[in-house]
């Protein structure tokens, strides 16, 4: 049965796949190869598998190229759209810069009015205590005048009486007293009695002259009190919530500051125009709140000072990694983050964002060239991956004052700041105290 099967079959093979035979010559022998259906099928299908591998590796190859080359693209496009992204962001930081040193040129133009129309108030309230001073001197000159010109009326009435009394006469005539001295003398008492009227009117005139003028004084510095209070709130205001953005209590901070205080210019004395025990007036009580508004700005802007409401980097940047966690460039595992990256070109300057001294200025692992700088407050700043130090361990340094260049050292994988912010050793986002004086600097 399965002879007749075979047979069968090598029948049919042989219709399609006839028996060939391959003749192989020399020189002396020739040999053939028999070339049987089974052979000729197996090198058949032998062939087509392999043209059909080639046709498939070459569309595989050929997709594989076409969808790389839209990769490119697409890749090519996002870094384009990325990289518009960041001139953007620059363009608006650019602008806060500007829109910041507007705000402190005006503000610096404020204290300046401020401390002008300070001035001012207190030379006004001393014209008005000289006037008033004047006022009871020109008054008291006034009363005893008005004495005086009544003793004199008085003294007149006892001549005149005395002269029309026949008694008078005759005793007058006995003592042989001259009439022209009686005469004169009362010529000089009437020419003193119109003095002091004259002098009375004069001085009434004068009293209510200083009166208007005082009444005017009162006014411009009631108008002085206004600007003074309104730029004082305008002042105040942005630096209180700055400080409360930043998550550092207001009033704790100002006491810290007025007892570390010793430079110039230190708390203002509250005015006193008198020395009797009166009660002050209302000029001087809001005067002193005047002061005690000034003192706190004082206080604020040297507070100010002391914590890194700054930025580190002054020209253009980008950020390229946040505070939090993150994903290791290096690893590809979660990581914390304790700070935020600045990226700009090798050797950018970098600055301190406050007033501090220097603690740490060489290589530590991981930061590479590392600055750190000790605040008040017990905040402390971080700047790694320098490609050079600008300060030394000890140094005082002010805001704005150039510690380093950006480099590359460290554990890196590119050129960049790494700017740290820490309270009581803890790492904070150091975006808060950045976008907390956007509104203010």
């Amino acid at each position: 049965m399965r002879t007749r099967l075979a047979i069968k079959v090598n029948a049919i093979l042989e219709q399609y796949f006839p028996e060939r035979r391959v003749f192989l010559k020399s020189d002396n022998d020739t040999r053939f190869i028999r070339l049987r259906p089974g052979t000729q099928i197996v090198a058949f299908a032998g062939s087509a598998a392999l043209v059909a591998w080639a046709i498939v590796a070459t569309a595989i190859i050929l997709m594989d190229s076409i969808g790389s080359g839209n990769f490119r693209e697409q890749a090519k496009r996002d870094q384009r759209t990325y990289q518009a992204r960041l001139n953007d962001l620059s363009g608006q930081r650019d602008s806060r810069a500007e829109e910041a040193l507007a705000a402190q040129e005006r503000f610096n133009a404020a204290l300046k009015q401020i401390s002008l129309m300070q001035s001012e108030l207190l030379q006004s309230e001393t014209r008005r205590r000289e006037l008033e001073t004047g006022i009871d001197v020109i008054q008291s000159t006034l009363r005893d005048t008005m004495k005086d010109r009544e003793t004199a009326r008085r003294t007149l009435a006892e001549l005149q009486d005395t002269l029309e009394d026949g008694a008078g006469q005759v005793q007058v005539a006995a003592s042989n007293a001259p009439m022209g001295f009686l005469a004169e003398a009362l010529e000089r008492t009437a020419k003193e009695r119109d003095q002091v009227v004259a002098d009375a009117q004069d001085a009434l005139l004068e009293a209510d002259r200083m009166a208007q003028q005082i009444a005017l004084m009162r006014d411009q510095n009631d108008a002085i009190f206004r600007q003074l209070e309104e730029a004082m709130t305008v002042s105040v205001a942005p630096l209180d919530k700055m400080f409360r953005n930043a998550g550092m209590p207001p009033d704790r901070i100002i006491e810290q500051v007025r007892r570390g205080y010793s430079g110039q210019g230190g708390p203002m004395t509250p005015l006193s125009f008198t020395t009797r025990g009166e009660e002050p007036t209302a000029d001087t009580l809001r005067a002193n709140r005047l002061l005690n508004q000034m003192d706190k700005l004082n206080l604020y802007r040297i507070a100010a000072q002391k914590a890194p409401f700054a930025n580190p980097v002054k020209t253009a940047f980008r950020f390229t990694s946040q505070f939090g966690y993150r994903r290791d460039p290096k690893t590809g595992g979660r990581r914390m983050h304790s700070g935020v990256d600045f990226a700009a070109g090798l050797g950018t300057p970098l600055y301190a964002t406050a007033d501090g001294v220097v603690v740490h200025a060489g290589w530590q692992s991981g930061y590479g060239r590392l600055v750190k700088i000790q605040h008040e407050f017990g905040i402390e700043t971080r700047y790694a991956h320098l490609s050079r130090l600008r300060v030394k361990v000890g140094q005082r340094v002010s805001r704005g004052q150039r510690i380093g260049d950006m480099g590359a050292s460290g554990r890196v994988t590119g050129v960049h700041l790494h700017y740290e912010v820490r309270v009581g050793g803890k790492a904070v986002n150091p975006m808060i105290y950045i976008k907390a004086a956007n509104d203010v600097f």
